[in-house]
């Protein structure tokens, strides 16, 4: 009798259509998880601006920064640049719908720093051992409720102050 051959080994690893998207998630994942591209969406949220009202805007970025942001940011389509003919020339930037709708998972990460922080920052004192206060640096506000440094950040059982 003669027996069917065995089907081989599946191809190992995904599709090529899976690993397309991998791909494109890791890609995007890296672009709206890096720390100025969070800043630039959350300043744009407001309405266009310019460069300079950007940069403005956005503390410690530098305009090669700024513009590399931007520009990546016009790439995936999240951000239009809008050059106006005028004396002198005018630049305005502005989130597409797409870029809008980043807005709320922005908003949600950020709720989530707000609500959470606390407890990170004990788990990283933790984890680091001891820090001399030099190295926290003086008279500094800890981020988004401007207590002193060194003040705890806010409730431990995960609820934010409105």
């Amino acid at each position: 009798m003669d027996t069917p051959p065995r089907p081989g080994p599946p191809p190992a690893g995904p599709s090529p259509e899976c690993a397309a998207t991998i791909t494109l998630v890791r890609d995007v994942l890296a672009r709206v998880g890096d720390r100025w591209t969070v800043l630039v969406v959350t300043a744009l949220a407001d309405g266009p601006r310019r460069f300079k009202a950007l940069h403005d805007r956005i503390d410690g970025i530098s305009q090669r920064m700024l513009s590399q942001t931007l520009r990546a940011l016009t790439r995936d389509g999240l951000v239009t640049r809008t050059a106006y003919a005028e004396k002198p020339p005018r630049v305005e930037y502005a989130l597409t719908p797409l870029g809008r709708s980043l807005t709320g998972a922005v908003a949600h990460v950020v709720g989530w720093v707000r609500d959470h922080q606390g407890e990170i920052v004990r788990n990283r004192e933790v984890f680091d051992g001891p820090v001399e206060e030099a190295t926290h640096g003086a008279g500094g506000a800890s981020f988004c409720t401007g207590l002193p440094a060194g003040a705890p950040p806010g409730p431990s059982d995960g609820t934010r102050d409105e």
